[in-house]
Formats: structure tokens, C-alpha cells, sequence
């Protein structure tokens, strides 16, 4: 009598469970898309600031994110993924009371900024716990064994949002006014409390709480490494623009265009790659790839070649995350999964407040071009590092 064999594994259902739940990060992003390209421009010319005010204005909601990962994975863990997403949604609605607040005493810039603000970290904290709250739940839904795919939909589902969210904003905001943005986060927020409402959560997991640090320290080694790939990506992000002017280049949103597109293709062709060849094997095949994109960035004679190396660039970086972070989240108890995802999330955030400074220094006494350079070769470091960990990992 033969062995039974094991019931094939239902990608097409995986999937359906994986997209019913990212939409609620679908729902946030789309919120943090829509005012990212016209605060700037309503905080310097409608209330009067500083070009530094309106910087610290779009600044302050990645702050309030960095700041509330530890609450936001306790809340996860304690409280049950759907209620920390409900209470981060419930941010978002705030948020946009208090956008709506600013936009009706813009005759008043100090109180209309203070409303801003208020709402910007309502939305930064929203984010973390959102953020936190549907890769808990999708991890608990589809089992652990699928942690690469749900992080590969879920920032397929951020940066998609983002990209509608951006220009959809700017649309709003011309054809009526900056209040309706308002209005558009809490509307939104509350459309997502109606879809929550009755869908089933998965089990808060009983077992040992790891305090936030402690979950840090364990993740710590992957996180690094991700860190020094997603450097590439602030880099390119913040400085890509200014780089095509010292050029005498035109066309630089089409670069960003380029790497945007080829994250998510990537994702979508190769969402299986990390179960297949293991997290590890396949961050440093990526994190290489993107040092070789930010290479040809740097060497770039035209804008033709600069767009090949941005496209490398996202079609490389585009799997570090998901990689690493199955790797790092075996290193956490599944009940503290919550501060696991959290703690590695805290690398990614470091690597875009730390992207701007150090880069910026580097154009001071190279040029922009030499920022891709060291860029490949902090992304190089990492492949270095990942392979001492993958050894490591062996060896036990």
C-alpha cells in the first residue's frame, strides 16, 4: 500500500486569503499617497513656512511610524492582528478630521499647521499598525511556511497605492480643494471599518512574549543587511532627480517609473523564489543585482543606461525584504511574531532616515553620480553579510 501522499498546496486560494487581508494595506498606503505630493506646496505657499517646515511636515509621519513600531507589534501580538488594523484605521479616519480641520482655518497658518501635524502622526502611527497588523494576520491565516509571499503582496499593495494614491491627490486637490483630501482619508478609513467589520481574525497565539528589544536583538542580523540593500532605495528616491539635472538630463520620474515597475514584476514572477531556494540564497543573488543597477546608475553616460541600472536596481531590492524576512522572523516564537515583524520593519525605516544625510555628504565632496557607487557597495556588504549568516545558519 502506497504512502499518502500530501494534499497539494491551493496557490489560487493562498492568494485570494493573502489579497482579501493586504487590502487593508491597500487602504493605508492609498491614504499616505494621496497628500505626499501637495502638503509641500500647501505648507510654503498656502500657510506661509519655511521649505524646512514643510520638509518636517512630510518627515514626521515616517517618524511617527519609526516611533510606534514597538506598539504597534505588542498590539498585534496582545490584542489580535484585525484589532490592531481596526485601531490603525481608525487613526487614518482622525487623520482625516483633522486634515479636513486644517484646511478650514488655513486663515489662521499656526493653527491649520498644528491640525496638519496632529493628523501626520495619527497617520504614521496608523501606518505602523496597519503595517504590522496584515502581515501578522496573513502569516497566522496561510501558515508560516508562506511568509515571503504574504510581505511580497503586501509591499506590492504599498507601493501600488502610493503610485495611485500620488497623482490622484494632486487631481483632488486641482480640480476641487486640499479639503476633500481630508474627507477622502476618512472616507476611505471608514469604507475599510465596514469590510473589517465581519470578517474572521485568526487566534491571538498564547505562548512567551519577547519584549520589542528583545525581538530586535534576535532580528537584528537579517535587519542589517536590509539596511544596507534598502539604502539603494533611498538614495534613489531622494536624490535621482538632482542627479539628472548635473547630468543636463530630462525625464527623471521616468527612472523612478522604471524601478517601481520592475520591484513589482519581480515580485510577481518570483513571489515563489525564497520557498524554493531559501531566504538567504536568494537576498544575496537580489542584493547583488541591485549593486550591479546602482553600478550602471553611477557609470550611466545617458539616461537611456541610467534607466536600465534604476530597473536592475528595483528588480533586485524588490525580493531583499520578503528574503530576509523569513529568515528573520524564524528567529521570534509565532507568539511574538507581531514584535518580530515590527523590530525588522524598524531597519527598513532606518534606512530611509539615514539615506538622505549620509548620501547628502557624499555629493558635497564627489557629485551626485558617486552616491550610486557607494549605494552598490553597501549593498555589496550586505551580500557579504548574508552569506556569513547563511554559513551560520548552516552550520547549526
Amino acid at each position: 500500500m502506497s504512502a499518502q501522499q500530501p494534499a497539494p498546496v491551493d496557490t489560487r486560494s493562498i492568494t485570494r486569503q493573502i489579497l482579501s487581508i493586504v487590502f487593508y494595506t491597500f487602504i493605508a498606503f492609498l491614504c499616505i499617497g494621496l497628500p505626499i505630493a501637495v502638503l509641500p506646496s500647501y505648507v510654503h505657499d498656502q500657510l506661509g513656512f519655511s521649505a524646512v517646515i514643510a520638509g518636517i511636515t512630510i518627515g514626521l509621519q515616517y517618524l511617527a511610524t519609526l516611533l510606534s513600531r514597538p506598539f504597534a507589534g505588542r498590539a498585534a501580538d496582545s490584542l489580535g492582528s484585525k484589532r490592531a488594523i481596526i485601531y490603525g484605521l481608525i487613526g487614518i479616519a482622525a487623520s482625516g478630521v483633522l486634515t479636513f480641520t486644517s484646511a478650514l482655518t488655513v486663515t489662521v497658518p499656526l493653527l491649520s499647521l498644528l491640525a496638519l501635524l496632529g493628523g501626520r502622526v495619527l497617520l504614521g502611527v496608523a501606518q505602523g499598525l496597519i503595517g504590522v497588523g496584515t502581515l501578522s494576520w496573513g502569516i497566522g491565516a496561510v501558515g508560516a511556511e508562506q511568509t515571503a509571499r504574504v510581505i511580497s503582496w503586501n509591499g506590492i499593495a504599498s507601493y501600488g497605492a502610493i503610485a495611485i494614491g500620488a497623482p490622484l491627490g494632486v487631481m483632488l486637490v486641482d480640480q476641487v480643494n486640499f479639503a476633500t483630501l481630508g474627507l477622502a482619508l476618512s472616507g476611505l478609513a471608514l469604507l475599510a471599518l465596514l469590510v473589517i467589520r465581519n470578517k474572521p481574525s485568526t487566534p491571538v497565539v498564547r505562548g512567551e512574549r519577547l519584549p520589542f528589544w528583545a525581538a530586535f536583538g534576535r532580528v537584528a542580523p537579517c535587519g542589517v543587511s536590509l539596511t544596507l540593500a534598502s539604502i539603494g532605495y533611498g538614495t534613489l528616491t531622494t536624490f535621482v532627480t538632482l542627479f539628472y539635472l548635473e547630468q543636463g538630463w530630462s525625464g527623471a520620474a521616468w527612472c523612478l517609473s522604471a524601478f517601481g515597475v520592475c520591484f513589482i514584476l519581480s515580485r510577481l514572477l518570483f513571489v515563489n523564489a525564497v520557498n524554493r531556494f531559501g531566504g538567504y540564497q536568494v537576498a544575496v543573488a537580489c542584493m547583488a543585482t541591485e549593486a550591479l543597477g546602482l553600478a550602471l546608475l553611477w557609470l550611466a553616460p545617458s539616461p537611456a543606461l541610467a534607466l536600465i541600472g534604476a530597473g536592475l536596481a528595483g528588480f533586485g531590492l524588490s525580493l531583499v525584504y520578503p528574503a530576509l524576512g523569513v529568515e528573520a522572523i524564524k528567529q521570534v516564537p509565532s507568539s511574538s511574531r507581531g514584535a518580530g515583524l515590527g523590530a525588522y520593519a524598524v531597519f527598513f525605516d532606518l534606512a530611509l532616515a539615514i539615506a538622505g544625510p549620509v548620501m547628502g555628504a557624499v555629493t558635497l565632496y564627489l557629485g551626485y553620480a558617486w552616491i550610486f557607487c557607494v549605494a552598490a557597495l553597501l549593498s555589496l556588504l550586505g551580500v557579504g553579510l548574508t552569506v556569513l549568516l547563511s554559513r551560520r545558519a548552516n552550520a547549526h
